[in-house]
């Protein structure tokens, strides 16, 4: 069997680099499809190499634009290349628009689509994560469940029981290989920090930085925070969402310490020393569940709800004084609480039902 992983963010290599891992270690015949998405292959050539990966096959070099125009793009490359190497089957991964145009492009083609990370609903269709997850689970032929929970929301929207593999999340897979190779790493020592002394913060979300009012109310609450707990608010910044805070012309104080955008093991190693994390990323939402941070998700709704049942994760919307609220109930909690998300050997089990 030939396998074509088609992958085109950072997050879709973090999580896939336990299966591209799998595929090596029993002789999986199988390519990588970059489509581009968030960054040129070039850019996130680091990346592979950081985790170890071989790298991609095809680039496609798509880069950002309209939803519509950049999934266009995607669906006519991905096309192009199943067309020319024929694979057997095609695994895509969450609910980027590398996803939904990797399912459209093969299912179309007859080829096999195994969807990882399936079942994750927000119910929140003003999230273009939604339509996408939506789509690509109702194309595909195999269905990766992480969770029970998962499961039968797949089943409630007639997905038949055979084509549903529970398996665990492989972000645990990822979490437990890479953070060993984050060890090797002197990140908080670099930013001068100390453990268990910082906030860490993700914020990107369409429906964050796009919304001056939200995004303002994010970083006021971050402000109060720092100023409240007196330790260092460590927000690595992407750019898009910098240029947001000066297009909206948004002023803060000086208690966030915004920082370049880092690699994902010093980001790992920054999640694992951190007091608590505040975030809008479902996959960030999973990586402290696994490491035992407590999260305060800066949304009104999560396809995470596993983290919130466990007591790991809580949702505070954008209102500052929420947040605040939040934080000081999720440090009050014991970190005791179970991962959900599976015993590290989800890439084992999709490799396997893919063969």
């Amino acid at each position: 069997m030939t396998l074509s992983i088609i992958l085109g963010t950072r997050p879709e290599i973090i999580k896939m680099s336990p299966v591209i891992r799998e595929c090596e270690r029993s002789g999986v015949d199988h390519f990588i499809l970059h489509t581009g998405q968030h960054y040129s292959y070039n850019l996130d050539r680091v990346f592979f190499e950081e985790l170890r990966l071989p790298e991609a096959k095809y680039n496609l070099e798509v880069g950002s634009g309209a939803h519509g125009e950049q999934t266009g793009k995607m669906l006519a490359g991905i096309e192009k290349v199943l067309m020319k190497e024929k694979p057997e089957a095609v695994l895509v991964q969450g609910d980027t628009n590398t996803v939904l145009a990797g399912a459209l492009a093969a299912v179309k083609l007859g080829i096999k689509v195994g969807h990882v990370e399936a079942g994750l609903r927000s119910y929140d269709r003003r999230m273009p994560e939604e339509i996408n997850r939506v789509m690509a689970d109702h194309c595909s032929d195999i269905l990766f469940a992480p969770t029970d929970k998962c499961k039968k929301t797949l089943l409630g929207e007639g997905i038949p029981d055979s084509r549903i593999h529970v398996t665990g999340n492989t972000i645990v897979d990822a979490v437990f290989q890479n953070v060993e190779l984050a060890k090797e790493k002197n990140t908080l020592e670099e930013l001068e920090i100390s453990p268990n002394e910082y906030f860490l913060v993700t914020a990107h979300r369409q429906e964050n930085v796009d919304d001056p009012v939200r995004f303002a109310g994010i970083l006021k609450g971050l402000e109060k925070l720092g100023k409240e707990f007196n330790i260092p608010v460590i927000y690595p910044i992407h750019p898009r969402s910098k240029k947001m805070v000066q297009e909206f012309g948004i002023k803060t104080d000086g208690s966030i310490r915004f920082i370049d955008p880092v690699e994902f093991l010093d980001f790992l190693n920054l999640e694992s020393g951190a007091r608590l994390v505040l975030t809008d990323s479902g996959g960030v939402q999973e990586e402290t569940c696994i490491l035992g941070v407590p999260c305060v998700t800066l949304r009104d709704n999560t396809e995470r709800p596993e983290t919130i049942e466990v007591g790991s994760n809580v949702l505070a919307g954008t209102d500052p004084e929420m947040m605040i609220e939040c934080v000081h109930r999720m440090l009050e909690k014991d970190k005791g609480w179970m991962n959900p998300f599976g015993d590290g050997r989800a890439a084992e089990r999709i490799v396997s039902a893919m063969q």
